[in-house]
């Protein structure tokens, strides 16, 4: 089983590459966001730990459970808080991540694991994964889907990618880059070349 990050900046549309492994190979899709979310669900010693440490903030729902608009802003409008909530969650989605490698590992079902997150390199996901997949979309192209589909303005959207890493730090660190510019069907074929290349196939 090939262990694939697979990273990029905002609007460079790595769901469609995400759909497009699950449909056509012996797959399983990890979204870190997702991952973090169920970590941080009622219940969870995740979420116990960050109930007292925000527990005077006005950040929960009636029955229980972050209202999560209102946690991002706390989160957001506050570094330190926004790096205690980090060194909670991200070693849970780290901790959960490994745990899921070893179970595909040990059940030979899948071809390929994907992990899919934004931080992949920052949250040092490159020391575990086999080899880390770049999927590459022009500032231009990106900042025009990002207007275009989720409504932001241009400056947020700037806002957005001056935090994420530069173009030459995501290539340094990736094996492979899918030049996702063009239509689907091109960047489809480029990762049916690379895993080809890893001797997998449909």
């Amino acid at each position: 089983m090939l262990f694939i990050g697979i990273t990029g900046g905002v609007g460079a549309g790595k769901t469609a590459i995400l759909n497009y492994i699950r449909d056509q190979y012996k797959s399983r899709i990890l979204v870190a966001d997702e991952i973090a979310h169920d970590q941080m669900e009622p219940g969870t010693s995740c979420y116990q730990t960050l109930a007292n440490m925000f527990q005077t903030e006005d950040i929960f729902l009636p029955e229980g459970g972050f209202d999560r608009l209102k946690l991002a802003r706390v989160i957001f409008s506050d570094e330190e808080k926004r790096n205690r909530l980090n060194a909670i969650v991200h070693p849970a989605v780290h901790a959960y991540v490994m745990e899921q490698v070893e179970k595909e590992r040990t059940s030979g079902q899948i071809d390929v694991l994907i992990l899919e997150a934004a931080l992949l390199i920052e949250a040092g996901y490159a020391d575990v994964c086999d080899e880390i997949w770049y999927i590459y979309t022009s500032k231009e192209n990106r900042m025009k889907r990002l207007m275009e589909s989720r409504g932001y303005t241009k400056e947020k959207t700037e806002s957005i990618m001056a935090s994420q890493l530069s173009e030459d730090e995501f290539r340094r660190h990736c094996a492979v880059v899918i030049d996702n510019n063009g239509s689907h069907e091109e960047s489809f074929l480029q990762i049916d070349q690379a895993l080809l290349a890893r001797g997998i196939t449909k």
